[in-house]
């Protein structure tokens, strides 16, 4: 998904997360990861990267990560019509 001047691996607009699988790709492009992570942080964006061998080995352990920095986000205010305003 194209973010700023990057593109991510998976991104969630609404919850300004990010998240990167960097496999061995990724071992020669270290300065460049490093530069989007720094960039995306500084856009307000919440960065989690996971290796595929976490994602092959540890599926269930990398969708707990995902849903504990889930869980950290504000909820969304309600809509007026939900809130009888109408």
């Amino acid at each position: 998904m194209p973010v700023g001047p990057y593109f991510a691996d998976f991104l969630c607009r609404e919850a300004h997360l990010v998240i990167e699988l960097d496999g061995h790709s990724h071992d020669m492009r270290q300065t460049h990861d490093v530069h989007r992570d720094n960039w995306l942080t500084e856009s307000g964006y919440r960065v989690l990267c996971f290796t595929n061998s976490d994602v092959m080995g540890n599926i269930d352990g990398v969708v707990r990560e995902i849903e504990r920095q889930l869980a950290h986000l504000p909820t969304p205010n309600p809509s007026r019509k939900r809130e009888g305003d109408i």
